[in-house]
């Protein structure tokens, strides 16, 4: 007895569809092929020919099929009415593609569809319910007229269904018809098939779905409400999407994926992956133990793949994901920190957080002349050179390779108003960054250098604005950074503090208490040196609240001493 008959939608790979087809014969399944009136007459007739010895394969009127158009459907309805016709004993008719392989023993989903003999497959939904379209049209398919092909006459698709918006045109559906959507693929009973088949209202139902978009995802699944007694609202073969709406192709390494899934049929699979087709249509003893189909338990691989098709790997571009604004997360792969201000202010800063974090402390990475790299390094991880032209080329990516090639090692590198600015916008913007600014730290190589008090005026009223200019960028809404700022004022008076917050925040190792800070740089005369600045008409407002006095010179000179990390 033929319980189950076959119904398969080919176009391409004729060889892999005899194979499958066969496949189904020895398990004494009827299969009704339909070929795609698009290829061409002498392969169609080698293909017939080659299956003439098989009495359970038969061939339907043929129809030309394009995506989102009517034929797919004339097709299936072709095909199952000879099914219905030629193979009495037939209860059910599962659809199947010419990419769809079966993916454990034929006799397993025979006796699976016998325990459920008035049960209907087919994934159902109204339009409503309806959340997988994706850059589509929900109940305006069903609405509006669609004579042109979405795929090769694109413009003149979406012309038409502006113009029918914009007059106001809109088809009355059929009485007592409620569209519904869901996968093409369905098995259904010989009954609601046939009743499908049979109606009465056939050409008008025919008549009205031949102009909705994708009558193949609608037909049958708005027809099937009618004469179905039980549905089951889904569909025995495994199918995959992306998040673009297109399906997702089974290869070789998907072998044990496709295991898992204790489905019956999977779709959509590559014609050439022989280990697949050799794994399921030869050693089905070994193929999957009888029990419930359950696609869910592999959503979570195809979730992962959709976020990393979409997201890619946080701080690596490649030429298939270029980052988007909008699905951005972290810029960089691993966490790093950025000083501004400290080497300025503290002698001997980079070795002394190095000791206190472990971490890797570079110099000023994008100092105008080098890459200032750790240990005075020409080159690093991933051959990352530091010649200023190349990084300054693409400032953004230098630092992302940088922290790639380093990642599960701390970052962290000086930068201040002299250096490449281009990079500013990036930092505020990566959530992996850390930055701590001593605003107004840059004056102090000016005020311990030996130039022409007119010449320091001049660099330090530029430094102000640069730094100014930074410092609004970092204050937008758009910042995801981790950012610290304090005025050098206010730093001065008592650095332990925000040196402590600093070292927390990079996760130094425990137990980490700062009793002393690095030794810091004689400030002696700087309030003066401020003032001077000032009488010259430049007034130097980032600093803070600095006194002319000697006060911090001579709290900066209590702190001479050794630092101590507990």
């Amino acid at each position: 007895m033929n319980s189950l008959g076959v119904v398969m939608l080919v176009h391409t790979a004729l060889d892999r569809v005899e194979q499958v087809a066969r496949h189904w014969t020895a398990s004494g399944c009827p299969v009704v092929i339909h070929v795609d009136r698009k290829v061409g007459d002498p392969d169609y007739s080698d293909f017939v020919a080659a299956c003439a010895d098989d009495p359970l394969i038969l061939f339907s009127e043929r129809h030309v099929c394009e995506w989102g158009g009517w034929g797919i459907v004339a097709a299936s309805q072709s095909a199952a009415a000879l099914m219905l016709e030629r193979f009495e004993d037939v209860r059910h008719v599962y659809l199947s593609s010419g990419a769809c392989l079966p993916l454990r023993p034929i006799a397993d989903l025979i006796d699976y569809l016998a325990d459920r003999p008035r049960v209907d497959f087919i994934e159902s939904a109204t339009t409503r319910d309806v959340s997988w379209t994706i850059g589509g049209l929900d109940l305006e398919r069903f609405t509006l007229r669609f004579p042109f092909s979405w795929r090769k006459q694109r413009k003149l698709f979406d012309f038409h269904v502006r113009l029918q918006r914009t007059l106001g045109l809109r088809r009355t559906i059929p009485d007592g018809l409620v569209p519904h959507m869901g996968s093409q693929w369905w098995c259904l009973t010989r009954q609601t098939l046939s009743a499908i088949l049979q109606d009465p209202k056939r050409k008008e139902y025919d008549r009205y779905f031949r102009h909705v978009w994708i009558p193949d995802e609608s037909y049958f699944q708005t027809l099937a409400r009618l004469y179905s007694t039980h549905i089951e609202s889904r569909s025995l073969t495994l199918s995959k999407f992306d998040y673009q709406g297109r399906p997702h192709m089974f290869y070789d390494d998907h072998l044990q994926l496709l295991r898992r899934s204790d489905c019956f049929v999977a779709r959509k699979v590559w014609h050439r992956a022989e280990r697949l087709y050799q794994a399921f249509l030869t050693d089905q003893d070994s193929a999957l133990t009888p029990a419930e189909p359950n696609p869910g338990k592999i959503d979570r691989v195809f979730s992962k793949a959709v976020e990393r098709r979409v997201y890619g790997r946080d701080g690596l571009y490649m030429q298939s994901r270029f980052p988007r604004a909008a699905n951005e997360r972290s810029l960089t792969a691993f966490p790093y920190s950025v000083f501004q201000g400290f080497t300025e202010l503290f002698e001997d800063f980079e070795p002394w957080l190095a000791n206190a974090t472990g971490a890797r402390v570079h110099g000023h990475l994008f100092h105008p002349e080098r890459a200032q790299f750790a240990g005075n390094e020409t080159m690093i991880n991933g051959a990352l050179s530091d010649c200023a032209a190349l990084r300054d080329y693409n400032p953004s990516a230098f630092l992302s390779n940088v922290i790639w090639n380093t990642r599960g090692e701390r970052q962290c590198f000086q930068f201040g108003p002299s250096d490449t600015q281009k990079i500013n916008e990036f930092l505020a913007r990566d959530q992996n960054a850390q930055i701590a600014i001593i605003s107004g730290a840059w004056a102090v190589p000016l005020f311990r250098s030996n130039l022409n008090f007119a010449d320091i005026r001049c660099e330090a009223a530029r430094l102000q604005q640069i730094e100014s200019k930074q410092l609004r960028l970092l204050d937008a809404a758009r910042a995801k950074a981790r950012i610290h700022i304090w005025t050098m004022a206010d730093f001065v008076e008592s650095p332990i503090e925000p040196l402590q917050t600093i070292l927390e925040d990079m996760g130094a190792p425990q137990p980490t208490h700062l009793t002393e800070p690095p030794t810091m740089i004689d400030l002696s005369g700087f309030g003066k040196f401020l003032q001077n600045l000032k009488n010259q008409g430049m007034h130097p407002y980032l600093m803070g609240d600095f006194p002319v006095n000697d006060v911090f010179g001579a709290q900066a000179k209590s702190f001479k001493k050794p630092y101590l990390v507990q």
